[in-house]
């Protein structure tokens, strides 16, 4: 196949990228192209805004930002001996970005593009398209079969304490993605793409930052927010930030370096792998003062979660006893004996106490915020889409439909012609993220959509509804408000999330 070539004046160079095939469908791809370059550790990025009439190699994956390593396949249920290939790391040239679209002059008009921000808890890249869980191919080859072409394009941005800083510069993986989608709205119309036309999406912290964007007036037309919002992960008092920051000082003067900003790259990795850093967030900054009453601005939003999200803080709750459990809801008096009840939280019995303990984690992180900014965004006459993902791990049904088992179905990544059912929800998923980017109703806003269970995708209503979901817990935790469950949510997962289990 020949190597597709896209001149683009604007940036001063012809970027040759690859072409690829699947189902005799091709696609072109432009990958690791450089939005911004990072002039210091811990210092705001710099847009990149041309190569000087340079023919740009794009045909390979850029590096990502340095992580603690974690095998996807562990919580993904991937079997071990599926090849995930380790990917190149650099602090300093891991702001890059992929485009996958129809080739060249194939489709009429400017093209919708669907911008994809992964998540990982805000620490480490779960997943990408270079590891081929997140490889985002068939959703574009499905969009040209459907006559719904799309352009896809997936950033990488710092992450950990990379992204954290160490107190001067704050949240810099948000201003990263700013300046990314920023580059696809000034450039992306040389590859076919429309600027105003822009889907932001994101599963999990990628849809904790997706939403971030939305309160924080990053334009864009449409969103998807796919197991999270700022609910899950919200800005946290610059304090605790500094406790963190402290703690990582520390051990890297430990490890014989001077400080977090002097480092070498492996003494920072080993520093977040032994105080045992597996999650970060958002820090307080002006731009987030009051974002729960601040209006997502966009047109219309996807938003939905998966049957079992609380499954990444599973291994860290079953080392609680139910005495523990138990305590945590007697911080309020009013409303702590009615959720503990509601929950099947028993002193004695430490095994319903963790059950009770994770339902209460999934409501309140996940399907709770899907009601809540469904309703916010509905009072002001926006469109929303709410969805349900119920369909089982494919190679462990025992799993359930945990949290990010709908990256395995929306990018089919890792072959799933072995579970039919699977295959086919994969299937649905992808036409109905199409049809929504192509500024297309998905399915009905009165009703819901289900993926799953047994392959069995539709809209149900919302007393159906009430047999997947904890419907009166929600409400009751709703009426309770935050101030009531969010105290016992840090006291019963605070160090306990992992997406190793």
């Amino acid at each position: 196949m020949a190597s597709p070539h896209i001149p683009h004046q604007r940036l001063h160079a012809t970027f040759k990228g690859i072409e690829r095939e699947t189902e005799e469908i091709n696609v072109h791809e432009f990958r690791g192209i450089k939005y911004a370059s990072v002039p210091a550790r811990f210092e705001r990025a710099q847009p990149v805004d041309g190569w000087g009439d340079a023919v740009v190699d794009a045909t390979s994956y850029g590096p990502r930002c340095p992580q603690v390593h974690v095998d996807v396949r562990h919580l993904l249920r991937i079997p071990e001996d599926v090849s995930i290939e380790k990917e190149p790391e650099d602090e300093f040239e891991c702001l890059n970005l992929d485009i996958t679209c129809p080739p060249s002059g194939s489709a009429k008009g400017p093209l919708p593009v669907l911008l994809w921000i992964h998540g990982g808890s805000q620490v480490v890249t779960f997943c990408s398209a270079a590891s081929k869980v997140c490889d985002p191919i068939k959703v574009v080859a499905d969009s040209i079969q459907a006559d719904q072409p799309i352009i896809f394009v997936s950033i990488n941005y710092r992450l950990n304490i990379f992204s954290f800083g160490d107190g001067k510069e704050k949240n810099l993986a948000i201003k990263d993605q700013k300046l990314g989608i920023e580059w696809v709205r000034n450039n992306i119309s040389a590859f076919g793409g429309d600027p105003d036309n822009i889907t932001l999406a994101g599963e999990s912290a990628g849809a904790v930052y997706a939403h971030a964007h939305l309160v924080t007036g990053t334009p864009v037309k449409r969103a998807v927010l796919a197991s999270g919002t700022l609910y899950l992960s919200h800005p946290l008092p610059l304090e605790r930030g500094q406790g963190l920051i402290q703690a990582l000082e520390t051990k890297v003067q430990e490890l014989g370096q001077p400080s977090l900003r002097q480092a070498s790259v492996p003494a920072l990795i080993r520093a977040l792998e032994e105080c045992k850093v597996n999650t970060m967030w958002i820090q307080e900054e002006e731009e987030f003062r009051d974002w729960e009453t601040k209006p997502e601005l966009v047109e219309e939003v996807m938003i939905g979660d998966t049957e079992y999200e609380s499954v990444i803080w599973r291994n860290g709750i079953e080392t609680l006893d139910g005495q523990a459990i138990a305590a945590a809801f007697e911080q309020n008096e009013q409303w702590g004996p009615r959720l503990r009840k509601m929950y099947q939280v028993v002193a004695d019995r430490p095994t319903a106490s963790k059950l009770g303990a994770l339902d209460l984690v999934h409501d309140a992180r996940y399907t709770a915020p899907v009601e809540v900014v469904s309703d916010k965004l509905r009072a002001v006459g926006k469109r929303v889409y709410k969805y349900v993902v119920d369909q089982a791990n494919p190679w462990q049904p025992s799993s359930r439909a945990h949290h990010a088992v709908d990256l395995l179905f929306l990018f089919d990544g890792i072959d799933l012609s072995f579970n039919p059912a699977a295959k086919t929800v994969g299937q649905e998923m992808r036409k109905r993220w199409i049809q929504f980017a192509n500024g297309c109703s998905p399915w009905s806003e009165e009703q819901r959509f289900a993926y799953g269970p047994l392959g069995e995708c539709r809209e149900i209503s919302e007393s159906q509804v009430a047999s997947r979901r904890r419907v009166g817990h929600v409400q009751a935790l709703r009426e309770a408000g935050p101030g009531v469950y969010m105290p016992i949510i840090f006291a019963l997962t605070t160090g306990k999330i992992s997406l190793l289990n």
